[in-house]
């Protein structure tokens, strides 16, 4: 997950949201005033577009390569959500969904991978589906902030009018039985450091000092190779990379893991480190962290990064709204919310897929939480102790 923490957005859009946006406001207000023989006619046609496909979807990895096929009407299934208050942060959820919105505005051109219609093509959602639904919730929310009041997105009522509500079934090769979505978490921590090298923090992160696209050196090297000194001085790549920060060797491998750092220098200075590019070695889930071949390069940045196909493109998120996910298959900006039990009691979780790994590709049964940023696995571990480890998964399209 490429992730880095600092305020940034917070409650002020501004005018650069309502560029963004004013396309999915004439939309909203355009279907508002319509008669209601035109709007009957409308609901007609989407309805007729909605109907599921029953053609096999071939599921793709990491590098795009077929892994398997899977039968989406098992997957997806439509649905209504209970009669339950959705959580989340009205300001935070808006900061995402604009920045996501706006990935879709700058990049598309250069990512093709976000216009991949994926599996929810089944369910005749497109992707311009998905981008009216990213308007309209921004409208909603920014009506709701600004008039100071709780937003109509919490309102179970209000999704089921305005969405649809689309059932997702986990779909997991190795447990078959599995049919709520796994839901595992992340988070940013803060980890002691030093600039330079020192007894206790001699571990580099890195930084790849050649932007050019065509030179893959590091592609030749494990993790194991780079822990080995082939960029330290009598290493055989010296001088290739930019030793950003010193840690301990558990700093290394969180840092690796949650794709994000905050470093507390021993100077007294602090900064947040995000990872770039990795060795396109990939991760293979049933070997220990440690042992992983997979290796990513940092680059300092100014907020907590997710999805982007580049260090300078990723998309700002925030803590508790945002999942990461298969942006393959599943697909980027997809609305999702949890159904669980907490404290003996139905709740309701919204989020946004905004953020990946290599972990999630592919998986149609697995999301992952950015929980918060933390002082220690304590903290951490004390804070999701109320999310489930498994839930009830909807994904939410405009109709």
């Amino acid at each position: 997950m490429g992730m880095n923490f600092r305020r940034f957005l917070g409650l002020g859009i501004g005018f650069a949201t309502f560029l963004v946006v004013a396309t999915g406001t004439r939309y909203v207000y355009g279907q508002l005033q319509k008669s209601p023989t035109q709007q009957n006619a409308v609901v007609t046609k989407n309805h007729l577009a909605q109907q599921p496909s029953t053609t096999p979807y071939q599921v793709i990895d990491e590098a795009k390569n077929p892994k398997y096929q899977v039968n989406p009407s098992q997957i997806f299934t439509s649905a209504k959500l209970p009669s339950t208050k959705v959580n989340f942060n009205s300001a935070d959820l808006l900061t995402v969904l604009v920045n996501t919105r706006k990935y879709y505005q700058d990049y598309s051109g250069a990512d093709p991978d976000i216009s991949r219609k994926g599996i929810l093509e089944s369910q005749g959602v497109t992707v311009s589906d998905i981008l009216k639904t990213l308007d309209f919730m921004i409208l909603v929310l920014q009506e709701d902030i600004s008039n100071k009041r709780p937003t109509r997105l919490q309102d179970p009522n209000f999704i089921n009018q305005n969405f649809r509500v689309i059932k997702w079934t986990a779909n997991n090769p190795q447990k078959p039985n599995q049919s709520k979505i796994r839901l595992t978490k992340y988070a940013v921590f803060k980890h002691a450091g030093s600039r330079k090298k020192t007894k206790q923090y001699n571990i580099p992160i890195y930084s790849l000092k050649d932007n050019n696209p065509q030179n893959k050196f590091y592609t030749k090297y494990t993790k194991q190779d780079v822990l080995s000194g082939i960029y330290e001085p009598g290493g055989k790549e010296y001088g290739k990379v930019e030793a950003l920060a010193y840690l301990t060797r558990e700093g290394l491998e969180e840092a690796l893991m949650e794709g994000t750092v905050l470093i507390n220098f021993t100077d007294g200075t602090q900064a947040y480190y995000n990872v770039d590019r990795s060795n396109e070695i990939p991760y293979v889930k049933k070997v220990a962290p440690r042992n992983q071949k997979r290796y990513w390069y940092f680059r300092k940045v100014d907020a907590i990064k997710g999805y982007g196909y580049k260090i300078d493109a990723k998309i700002s998120i925030k803590p508790g709204v945002t999942f990461a996910g298969d942006v393959l298959n599943i697909g980027l900006g997809r609305i999702v919310i949890l159904e669980y039990n907490k404290a003996g009691s139905k709740a309701l979780r919204m989020g946004i897929i905004s953020d990946t790994g290599g972990a999630f590709l592919p998986s149609l049964y697995q999301l992952d939480f950015l929980a918060g940023i933390f002082a220690n696995k304590q903290e951490f571990n004390k804070n999701i102790r109320n999310l489930p480890e498994y839930a009830t998964a909807y994904i939410l399209v405009k109709k």
